[in-house]
């Protein structure tokens, strides 16, 4: 799956939106059956998410459709509605373990892939194995609800184990991690920064809520050009040693080195993380 630097969730009662969602330069929109949507509207949310996902016209940003959880009284509409629904991916809430993605790869098929949200401390316990768990592309990190259930603030600091968590984990399995869509419209500055954090954390791109947020998300995860003008001389260097070590502008050259600069490499190019 191509990497996400951004994915916007868009409420899947609001036909109106879906266009404008797919055309904000975000990478993957997500139509959005759960928090987005009243309990009196479920139905009709998940009505409307099907016959745009059935007409949708060829290209643009990947679209997939956040189910209801498991415990939900909407979750097995939600899971029949899925297996006919022609999604790119299928955004899972309050993920439990990975026993779960066996039943939706019976239930869905093996060939289409999932994004768990971790949002609870029995979640983040379960990191390493949720994120390697069969058809998994990616993680996405339910800020508000692990709060929530937590009892911290939303601030950077009382998130930062949780949010290393998952860098980790995703980076074991090889799978990318979201972000949690951040709460302010309003501040592109204050956005940037934090966003960046997360990258700097090893993030691969965060999820977004209005259209506002998509290009600086996106401005974070694209390299600039002199970053990658660097990670191209970093690897050349590093072939040229034969894959030994290597001296360049000075600092030393080591396959840790030169395997962080094929990353940078493989985001520039919309690749793997």
């Amino acid at each position: 799956m191509a990497q996400f630097r951004s994915l916007l969730f868009a409420p899947a009662t609001r036909a109106d939106r879906f266009g404008k969602a797919a055309a904000s330069g975000a990478d993957a929109v997500c139509l959005d059956l759960e928090d987005a949507v009243a309990p009196a509207d479920k139905d009709a949310a998940r009505r409307t998410a099907l016959d745009y996902l059935a007409s949708r016209p060829a290209g643009g940003p990947a679209v997939g459709l956040r189910l209801n959880g498991r415990a939900t009284p909407w979750f097995e509409d939600d899971l029949k509605a899925a297996a006919r629904a022609r999604a790119d991916f299928f955004m899972i809430p309050k993920a439990a373990g990975a026993q779960d993605f066996a039943m939706l790869q019976r239930a869905l098929g093996e060939s289409r892939p999932f994004w768990p949200l971790i949002e609870t401390p029995e979640a983040l316990m379960r990191a390493w194995e949720i994120a390697a768990a069969p058809a998994v592309a990616g993680v996405l990190f339910g800020a508000f609800d692990f709060s929530a259930e937590v009892g911290c603030d939303m601030s950077w600091e009382p998130l930062l184990f949780a949010r290393s968590q998952i860098a980790a984990a995703c980076a074991r399995a090889g799978v990318q991690a979201l972000d949690a869509p951040p709460a302010a419209v309003d501040d592109p500055e204050g956005l940037r920064e934090e966003t960046d954090r997360a990258r700097r954390l090893g993030f691969t791109g965060r999820a977004c809520i209005h259209p506002a947020q998509i290009d600086p998300v996106n401005a974070v995860y694209t390299p600039d050009a002199q970053v990658v003008t660097q990670a191209r001389r970093i690897i050349a260097a590093f072939e040229a040693a034969a894959g030994g070590p290597a001296l360049l502008d000075g600092k030393l050259i080591e396959l840790p080195v030169a395997r962080q600069a094929r990353r940078i490499l493989d985001r520039a190019q919309g690749g793997a993380p």
